[in-house]
């Protein structure tokens, strides 16, 4: 598929990541989030996975896959995010409430979990964002209001609720639900726990994408060599520069090449960038990549994207489709993996990119290059990825399994 790219002018390698983008994304934060999250029940590093097959093909000399199917059971990197921004909040708000600081031990019992209990969270969600937050609310005890969008699935609504929490669904796209969310939050004096920021609301979604760097940690602690190139989903672009983040900080100017990819029906990072200014795309956003169906750029994340971001990229739903299958059905040698539609982007822009050579030159791809990919769901929509793969995750996880 071909795959439209546009490398970034204002992409800056040589400038220092500097302290204001230190506050937003940085090192001393990152082990706050690390040991937190790293205390909770169930937390295990998720796999990477070698696709030396598809490297071969594609004439690169490897390809990696972080899995984040597994994540605490919620099916996609989002529980680092939400979940963690939740506890976050508790421990502040129920720490004023008696006048102490507060452990996420403590929001675990009395008398803290009564406080929490007082407290009501709520966001906007795609789908993966808002199981999130409602799996921290169930697990630290406040209460939780979900807003999804007009095309949100309704097997994504029920995901969220199966967590305690109530879903409202709004009419239009995901930015109308944000809007909405905020508007009833402030009237009804509930918390905010969003994955992208605006003006007046940045605190949170600092916390959110803090929260998506332990992932990348992991990452590089189970890799023997570093990327030379890394594919990253974009969205709203807090996944994006949280990646990009960690390694401009430790890397610098030697950090991978960053393209940042998007569907072409939700392209407000690449329009950014092609405009040089902050840039919303409007309309229904309709796209099978429903967690990248975001028409409006998180003003944090492009702190750090506009000059970070080596290229943009965006492609076409037929694109993910394809690449959902080939994970599902792998080349010989290669593991078969549970692959959702959001998952796949980065992938499937760089497959495309490997087999033009204008492109593959552009970002400097050849023989001796290392692709790192996050994978950022599984079949978060199982009814979904059975119509298009053809099988259930269950069955394709099994066929990996024995193969």
């Amino acid at each position: 598929m071909p795959v439209d790219l546009f490398v970034n002018p204002a992409c800056r390698r040589d400038e220092p990541y500097g302290d204001r983008r230190g506050s937003i994304l940085g090192a001393a934060a990152l082990a706050d989030a690390s040991s937190e999250i790293g205390s909770w029940p169930g937390y295990s590093v998720t796999p990477v996975h070698a696709l030396k097959g598809l490297a071969a093909r594609l004439g690169v000399g490897a390809i990696d896959y972080k899995d984040e199917g597994g994540r605490f059971g919620l099916g996609s990197f989002k529980a680092l995010g939400g979940a963690y921004a939740v506890s976050r909040l508790l421990r502040r708000l129920v720490g004023q409430r008696i006048g102490k600081s507060v452990t996420t031990a403590d929001l675990l019992a009395s008398p803290c979990r009564e406080l929490a209990a007082q407290i009501t969270v709520t966001c906007a969600t795609d789908g993966n964002h808002g199981r999130s937050v409602a799996w921290g609310a169930q697990l630290f005890g406040c209460r939780c209001v979900i807003y999804i969008h007009a095309t949100v699935s309704e097997g994504r609504r029920q995901a969220i609720e199966r967590y305690g929490a109530r879903v409202v669904r709004t009419p239009g796209n995901y930015d109308d639900s944000v809007r909405q969310a905020d508007a009833d939050a402030r009237e009804n004096g509930w918390h905010v726990i969003s994955d992208t920021s605006y003006e007046g609301y940045m605190d949170v979604p600092r916390d959110v994408m803090q929260g998506y760097q332990l992932m990348v940690e992991e990452s590089v602690r189970q890799l023997e060599q570093l990327p030379t190139h890394v594919f990253v989903q974009g969205g709203v672009g807090g996944l994006a520069a949280a990646v990009c983040g960690y390694f401009w900080e430790r890397l610098g100017a030697q950090r991978p090449t960053f393209v940042v990819v998007e569907p072409d029906r939700a392209d407000c990072l690449m329009r950014s960038a092609r405009n040089g200014k902050v840039t919303a795309v409007h309309g229904d956003l309709d796209t099978v990549m429903a967690g990248l169906a975001c028409g409006e750029v998180s003003l944090l994340a492009w702190e750090i994207l506009e000059a970070g971001a080596d290229a943009f990229a965006v492609v076409p739903d037929t694109a993910a489709i394809a690449t959902m299958r080939l994970m599902a059905d792998p080349l010989p040698g290669d593991p078969a993996i549970v692959a959702g539609e959001s998952a796949v982007a980065g992938l499937a822009a760089a497959i495309g990119i490997a087999q033009d050579e204008a492109q593959r030159q552009s970002l400097g791809i050849d023989g001796r290059s290392r692709l790192l990919f996050y994978g950022s769901e599984r079949d978060t929509d199982p009814d979904l990825y059975t119509r298009i793969v053809g099988r259930s995750g269950a069955e394709v996880a099994t066929a990996g399994s024995a193969a």
